[in-house]
């Protein structure tokens, strides 16, 4: 049996441990708030309350304002912590808002990371979905081009512009958007820079090549009356229609933003993002 002098020095050890323990944060009301907050900042060593300030910060605002600067040193003071407190902070220690806060930073970087992979995937696919089109496009060729001033049936001054192409892809083209620049030695600008369309007569069929000698508008650019006859034609395909009026191989390049973005994005986690494909 314990003597009474024992049991008074248990029962004095047990209201020591419970006298000693750490306060906890009591979000029941906002006199509760302000005053608990306070208390447990007080009670933590002078080198934790930094931190511990900053959990305040990421806990009460983790699922209402993600975008928060989280390392603004900026302390926020007791009434606005307590308007912003919620069940998460309630009967935390100091300690447990440090780890809490914790908690919530690296699951937010795990987001964010996730996030990241996901549009550096977006951003290779669409990469190579450009590149490929642009490799099926080239597969059809501007085999020859030639600008000159013909007459019309009236014997007025006609622009003409001869054209000879192959389609080598798979699928029959039924239209296609050309850019024609005419040059000349002697001129440092072009004479013509303009877009125009053809539409072929029937399609032209996989490996077949034509030749056609096309009109383009007299009263516009290519009429222009001071175009040396030395001139040259360059055309370029800009891009090419099927038989249902559908653009073929027409996937867009990534634009500036896009390819700096995506620079950024593999050099942080080309790896990460290689390693899960794999």
């Amino acid at each position: 049996m314990c003597s009474p002098l024992r049991l008074s020095a248990i029962a004095l050890s047990v209201l020591m441990i419970a006298g000693c323990s750490d306060p906890k944060i009591d979000t029941s009301s906002m006199p509760a708030s302000v005053v608990s907050v306070e208390k447990v900042r007080n009670s933590l060593p002078t080198y934790k309350r930094d931190d511990f300030d900053q959990g305040l910060i990421i806990i009460s605002t983790a699922s209402t304002f993600n975008s928060i600067d989280i390392l603004n040193p900026n302390r926020m003071n007791a009434a606005e912590i307590a308007e912003s407190a919620n069940v998460q902070m309630h009967g935390l220690t100091g300690d447990q808002v440090i780890q809490r806060a914790d908690q919530i930073l690296r699951e937010r970087r795990s987001r964010e990371r996730e996030q990241a992979i996901r549009k550096l995937t977006r951003l290779e696919e669409k990469q190579a979905k450009a590149k490929s089109d642009q490799q099926q496009l080239a597969r059809f060729s501007i085999d020859n081009a030639r600008y000159y001033m013909g007459k019309s049936p009236y014997g007025a001054p006609e622009p003409v512009i001869d054209l000879e192409v192959t389609n080598n892809t798979d699928k029959v083209v039924s239209e296609l958007s050309l850019r024609g620049i005419v040059t000349s030695p002697d001129r440092s600008q072009p004479w013509v820079d303009e877009q125009f369309y053809y539409v072929v007569p029937g399609g032209i069929e996989p490996g077949e090549t034509l030749a056609w000698s096309l009109a383009p508008n007299r009263f516009g650019p290519w009429g222009e009356p001071q175009i040396p006859s030395n001139a040259e034609l360059t055309v370029r395909l800009e891009g090419l229609r099927g038989t249902d009026e559908q653009p073929l191989w027409d996937s867009p390049a990534l634009s500036k933003s896009e390819v700096t973005k995506l620079e950024r994005l593999r050099a942080e986690y080309g790896g990460v993002a290689l390693s899960n494909a794999e």
